[in-house]
């Protein structure tokens, strides 16, 4: 596809920010987001990106309508501390996972955990996933099973680490930067066809719509995105259709550790599938950016699924779920 080149030159750029951890400043076009007509919400992400996706659809089932969980594990796998990530797979405790979900669900600190019954649930995992492991994957597709979501389980790829899709850049077993990886199949039809039911084919030529920058400092608690490790910009692609008023569903998509636009650019809009699809299914999707940071201690610019802003990361006071729930409801979701 012509509008897909991956431009290996961001990253020795990239590599300087990361180094100093520092945010860009916000860029003069960047704007409050659009108010569109959103007919429904979903969330997809790949890594600390798939964990961020589970926390959302758990902690505001109210709002979304479905979830794509990609390399990733079940709800408050990190449980406030990194190092359960080593842990959180066993199966003993999975029911621990489930009864606190239950637990906050009771406390109103989210949203009533029988909101999940039915929702779809795509979840894809590589069989040469070096990260995250074969028990890990399981136990998040049982979290959700346990609250009686439909899900959709795709696992039998021989691939790495990353974000699977037949625009990725990397052979299907690889796991490195930009973890864009190609398995010579479409996870991201699946997923939508899982949530949506018939989609129509992507547009594999010249994207049709615009891929635009917003402040996410509008949308962060306290008004600095960077003080949550959260870049100051973040990125919107809408169709034509979205933007002259037509009714949109709206796609929520999380990238990985370093696969920020600060360290990558617009790669993983550019390369994810998801724009494609939005083209011919009037989608708008989301893109909210992750950075590096020294404080908080984050300096591989993931999303926080283990408490690095706070002991509330998992729940709905969360000042990263704040804010992109906060842009999902200025985009009218």
């Amino acid at each position: 596809m012509t509008h897909r080149v991956f431009r290996p030159a961001v990253l020795a750029a990239a590599a300087v920010l990361a180094a100093v951890c520092l945010a860009a400043p916000a860029d003069a076009s960047s704007s409050a987001l659009p108010r569109l007509d959103i007919t429904g919400v979903y969330v997809t992400g790949v890594s600390s990106g798939g964990f961020m996706a589970t926390q959302l659809q758990v902690a505001y089932s109210g709002t979304f309508d479905g979830a794509g969980i990609i390399a990733a594990g079940p709800y408050d796998c990190g449980q406030g501390n990194v190092i359960e990530f080593a842990t959180c797979d066993v199966g003993a405790s999975l029911p621990t996972l489930e009864q606190q979900a239950v637990s906050w669900s009771s406390q109103g600190r989210i949203d009533p955990i029988s909101n999940l019954g039915g929702k779809p649930v795509y979840v894809y995992h590589g069989a040469l996933d070096p990260v995250v492991n074969d028990l890990l994957s399981s136990s998040g597709v049982g979290f959700y099973q346990h609250f009686g979501a439909g899900v959709e389980y795709h696992g039998n790829d021989p691939a790495g680490h990353g974000w699977p899709t037949p625009d990725g850049v990397l052979a299907c077993p690889l796991t490195s930067v930009p973890f864009l990886i190609n398995c010579g199949d479409d996870p991201e039809g699946e997923m939508l066809r899982h949530w949506l039911g018939r989609v129509n084919p992507p547009n594999t030529g010249t994207p049709k719509g615009t891929l635009s920058s917003f402040s996410q400092d509008r949308y962060a608690p306290g008004g600095s995105a960077p003080a949550l490790s959260m870049d100051r910009n973040g990125l919107l692609y809408t169709p034509p259709a979205c933007a002259a008023g037509a009714a949109c569903k709206l796609v929520v998509a999380l990238h990985g550790c370093l696969s920020g636009e600060y360290l990558l650019g617009k790669e993983f809009p550019e390369f994810a599938n998801l724009d494609t699809y939005a083209d011919t299914n009037n989608l708008v999707v989301l893109y909210p950016q992750a950075i590096a940071s020294v404080i908080p201690d984050n300096p591989e610019g993931c999303w926080d699924w283990w408490g690095y802003d706070g002991p509330d990361f998992a729940v709905k006071t969360a000042p990263q779920m704040v804010t992109i729930m906060n842009a999902v409801t200025a985009l009218g979701g």
